[in-house]
């Protein structure tokens, strides 16, 4: 799979080609897709529904975008920090501080990078129709699931066995 890089509030990150596509095919307006309605005000997806509606589909999309934003939005203010943070304090604890702070950020937004490719790849899914269905089975993973976790791809029951097969891999 090749990937482009894409540069979103000013921050470069890696794509697959085909996410670049997809987002290609929103209005620009509204960041909609243009095959999807706009979200209607205080919905909040249930059960009851059909599951993966257009509108459900629209919420998730929505909700997906809103947390990239935020997420490339704390890079940014990250960066500044450190790019304006150049100070070295004298004191050898201050700078160990200062280091220790530093390295800690870093990590956090190395998480958030990896965090940003799962949404990536949750986006690509919305717009193929594999979004809310459990890569093992098949089956559509629960709305409360989605809403707790947008980018999950396991329904619980396999997220549990994953997680157990991992841990019995550790112990040998």
């Amino acid at each position: 799979m090749t990937t482009t890089r894409i540069i979103d509030d000013g921050l470069e990150a890696e794509a697959p080609d085909s996410y670049t596509a997809a987002r290609s095919t929103t209005d620009e307006t509204n960041q909609q897709p243009m095959s999807l309605p706009p979200v209607p005000p205080n919905y909040r997806p249930s059960e009851r529904e059909p599951f993966m509606n257009p509108a459900m589909r629209a919420y998730f999309r929505e909700k997906l975008m809103r947390w990239r934003r935020e997420l490339l939005q704390e890079s940014n203010e990250t960066l500044q920090h450190l790019q304006e943070d150049n100070s070295h304090a004298p004191d050898l604890t201050d700078r160990a501080t200062q280091e220790t702070d530093r390295a800690i950020e870093l990590r956090t937004r190395d998480r958030e990078r990896k965090l940003i490719a799962k949404i990536d790849q949750a986006l690509l899914r919305l717009e193929d129709g594999s979004y809310g269905y459990c890569e093992e089975t098949g089956e559509p993973l629960s709305v409360k699931r989605l809403e707790a976790r947008p980018i999950a791809t396991l329904s619980l029951e396999a997220q549990e066995r994953h997680e157990r097969l991992e841990r019995s891999r550790r112990e040998e």
